[in-house]
């Protein structure tokens, strides 16, 4: 099989059916639609969630729960990934943002202490764990809350 001989498969492609083209196209007049009735007027149709007065089933079933408003959610980082960093650089959310190592920063940037950590390295975060700073410290490097 050559470039030039690719093509989709049997059946893979349909051509659109053309709405409302005359009586001999098939879909002429009424274009599928029926005669009269909600569903053959222009912007006709139901919105989504409509029963058809039906008490829809959102309403239907009990409400639960509380979405706080004021939750503060931190980006998550552990230890093991500050190794790519060279000795003595100053870590910073900015950077790990800059670097691709977090995606969103949220409110902030929370450090966990999984995994370990070889480099001495100075950390600028807005929390961290308890487990995060005693493995920073011992690697000799310093946190700093922001």
């Amino acid at each position: 099989m050559k470039l030039h001989e690719l093509k989709p498969a049997e059946g893979a492609r349909h051509k659109k059916k053309r709405l409302g083209r005359g009586i001999s196209a098939g879909q002429g007049k009424t274009a599928g639609k029926g005669h009269k009735g909600q569903n053959a007027r222009s912007g006709g149709g139901v919105r989504p969630g409509f029963e058809g007065g039906q008490n829809p089933i959102y309403r239907r079933l009990p409400k639960r729960g509380f979405t706080n408003p004021n939750r503060v959610e931190y980006a998550i980082i552990n230890l093991d990934v500050l190794n790519r960093f060279e000795e003595g650089t100053v870590v910073t959310p900015e950077l790990l943002k800059e670097q691709g190592v977090v995606k969103d920063l949220k409110d902030g940037l929370k450090v966990l202490g999984n995994g370990e950590l070889n480099k001495k390295l100075t950390v600028k975060a807005q929390k961290f764990s308890a487990s995060a700073i005693e493995k920073i410290n011992a690697a000799g490097g310093a946190t700093e809350v922001i």
